[in-house]
């Protein structure tokens, strides 16, 4: 049977993909970054026809196009659509590959009829991709190259076994070299690629190597490309079907214990971490009951994550008895092997992570916070507060001056002048000021709107009283007033 060969073409994948999500009725491209300046990643055809094109500056659309809208470019958004697109390629044939980072290729062999032919089936998958907004080039060939050849500078399907005739009048560019060895080609005369093979290849070998030669057998289909098609994902899950019902808490503990030994050797096996875990108990009466366990953070080790299900193994019902225990990482994360540089350290952490697993089963681990600095000199604005299990704890907080522990809303107190007064009264107590320091003078971020800073900028003091508060108070001298906002420890 002739191999035959489908090379899929996306040239607009990104900008097709953003505008899959977010439609626009204006010339529209997305932009990335390089060498610290803003260019054209990827565009739609308005803004082509408008004269803009991938790798101009922004500054440089604008000018010529004011209207464009632009979105960031996400290339780890692009990669996952486009093995979505692999797996529906799926529908054709079982051999389906990657091209590169915008295009597919399938191996299509012995699978044509189903769709009425190779010209029903180019039909059919153009359709269905113009169908979901894809801009799509597709060639069909005998051979790897030759159906990427065609599909990126001819477009068709070429007859079997006559490559040449469907290839030779592409320029050499489509041979997937080197775009230094197409200018020094092209400088020798040989445009074509029924140019190119036309000449001897002796020469050609010892002034370009043998990697122009290899390009042209396999496009010519003498020398084998395979195609690799895509590995499907592991499958985290095992499953333990027992030959006599239990109902013992003992023995559905212990057959979870058998569970996660297995899961966890396979998670080890690939470098990840569960972070969601979902047990489900099937008893002989054919209802089932489910344990999900949320981790504060991924695990493959069993000793450690089997102690946590015993909270939700408390609470089921065995009825008539439990004959099947199954066991799947519904959400798992990379866990890649880390030096172990203390094992205090390490059980500290697998104790931290456990105790916020453990409260979080009752009050959901979204429920347990912790505090991040954020990088503002804004008192009220210089920490974020995040779930502790989906956040690391800062190594440090970049202080360059002490900071209160405890921080409050501005109250007012009675007193003049610039420097603190010498006693005031606050929250129904009256102080005397012992020491102070200061001032920290800060200034508002005029970027953002925050009501509590309008009034300008305010003049920071430490101050320590002789009845032992230590207290954190501003001034602001725009509208003269004193305020306490913070305490010390």
């Amino acid at each position: 049977m002739q191999r035959r060969v489908v090379s899929l073409w996306f040239p607009r994948l990104a900008s097709d993909r953003a505008l899959r999500l977010r439609p626009v009725e204006a010339a529209f491209a997305l932009t990335a970054k390089q060498s610290n300046t803003d260019r054209l990643h990827c565009l739609d055809a308005r803004a082509e026809r408008a004269g803009l094109a991938r790798g101009m500056t922004l500054s440089d659309a604008r000018a010529l196009q004011p209207d464009l809208i632009t979105r960031p470019a996400d290339a780890p958004g692009d990669a996952r659509f486009l093995r979505a697109l692999a797996r529906w390629a799926g529908r054709y044939c079982p051999w389906v590959g990657l091209e590169g980072a915008d295009g597919l290729v399938l191996d299509v062999t012995g699978s044509t009829h189903l769709f009425g032919g190779e010209t029903g089936l180019i039909a059919d998958m153009r359709m269905r991709l113009s169908r979901a907004g894809m801009e799509t080039r597709i060639g069909l060939a005998d051979s790897r190259g030759a159906a990427w050849a065609l599909a990126h500078f001819g477009e068709g399907i070429a007859a079997p076994g006559q490559p040449l005739q469907a290839l030779g009048d592409l320029p050499v560019a489509a041979l997937r070299i080197d775009p230094k060895l197409v200018i020094g080609l092209e400088r020798l005369g040989l445009r074509s690629i029924a140019d190119l093979h036309a000449t001897p290849r002796a020469p050609l070998a010892r002034r370009f190597g043998n990697g122009v030669l290899l390009r042209l057998d396999q496009a010519l289909g003498a020398q084998p490309e395979p195609v690799t098609p895509l590995a499907d994902p592991p499958h985290y899950g095992v499953r333990l079907t027992l030959p006599d019902p239990i109902g013992l808490l003992e023995d559905v503990q212990a057959g979870a214990a058998r569970l996660l030994a297995q899961l966890c050797s396979k998670l080890r096996h690939h470098d990840q971490g569960a972070r969601v875990l979902l047990l489900t108990l099937r008893r002989v009466d054919q209802a089932s009951q489910q344990v999900e366990l949320r981790l504060a953070r991924p695990m493959n080790d069993p000793q450690a994550i089997l102690p946590l299900f015993d909270r939700g193994l408390a609470g089921i019902e065995a009825g008539f008895g439990i004959d099947q225990l199954r066991l799947a990482a519904i959400q798992v994360e990379d866990l890649p092997p880390a030096q172990i540089q203390s094992a205090v350290r390490q059980d500290e952490n697998d104790g931290l992570a456990a105790l916020i697993t453990r409260i979080g089963t009752r009050i959901g681990l979204e429920n347990v916070q912790r505090f991040l600095p954020a990088d503002s000199h804004i008192p009220e604005r210089s920490f974020i507060i995040a779930a502790a299990a989906f956040s690391d704890p800062a190594p440090s907080w970049p202080l360059l001056r002490p900071r209160p522990l405890r921080l409050f809303p501005p109250e007012p107190v009675a007193g003049t002048g610039r420097t603190p007064p010498a006693r005031f009264r606050w929250r129904r107590m009256t102080l005397r000021v012992e020491r102070q320091a200061g001032p920290e003078r800060l200034t508002p971020e005029w970027w953002l709107e925050d009501e509590s800073w309008r009034s300008g900028l305010r003049d920071y003091w430490r101050v320590e009283t002789a009845q032992g508060r230590r207290l954190w108070m501003f001034h602001t001298p725009q509208h003269p007033g004193w305020y306490v906002q913070g305490e010390f420890a």
